[in-house]
């Protein structure tokens, strides 16, 4: 049975950082130049709002975490997230399942709109955000030039709060 859990930067940074590693170095999924080591991944980690990792029998199967969208004091109700699979645990379900738990972490620590970048294509991630809930936004074209080739973004929003008229105070 999978377990979703809460990360830790100590013991779970080296297996993240192997998961992520491919898709910055084999894909243009990540825009990042190179893979980062496994100080940098705790560093994100500890960083983040929220990080929650999937596994099954003592083996990590794929992660999601949720950062500041923006550093404006307007933007302190929104977050950025990401979900990141091992290879071999595609289309298992890993992903809702990471989301599921992510998105009830972020509820409770008041936040109110998320937000996803997608390289695309990518119909697997846009398939995952648009069975959460997530709806496409805007693309930011020819945003990126990676393995030879400009590459769009798209934006995807997700409401965690339908309906709630806004934040209880402007002061918080």
């Amino acid at each position: 049975m999978m377990t979703i859990r809460d990360a830790n930067r100590q013991s779970d940074a080296a297996a993240c950082a192997a998961i992520y590693g491919p898709y910055v170095s084999d894909s243009v999924v990540s825009f990042e130049a190179r893979p980062p080591t496994v100080e940098e991944m705790a560093g994100r980690i500890s960083a983040a709002y929220a990080w929650v990792v999937a596994e099954h029998k003592g083996v990590t199967l794929g992660y999601a975490y949720a950062s500041p969208h923006r550093a404006r004091a307007a933007y302190r109700w929104a977050a950025d997230v990401a979900v990141y699979i091992d290879a071999d645990h595609h289309r298992a379900g890993v992903g809702r399942a990471l989301y599921t738990r992510l998105f009830a972490q972020l509820r409770a620590i008041g936040l109110w709109t998320l937000c996803a970048g997608i390289t695309q294509p990518n119909e697997a991630s846009n398939g995952l955000h648009r069975a959460m809930g997530f709806v496409p936004v805007g693309t930011y074209r020819r945003i990126g030039w990676k393995a030879g080739a400009w590459r769009d973004v798209q934006w995807w929003q997700l409401d965690l709060r339908p309906g709630e008229p806004g934040p209880p105070s402007e002061l918080e």
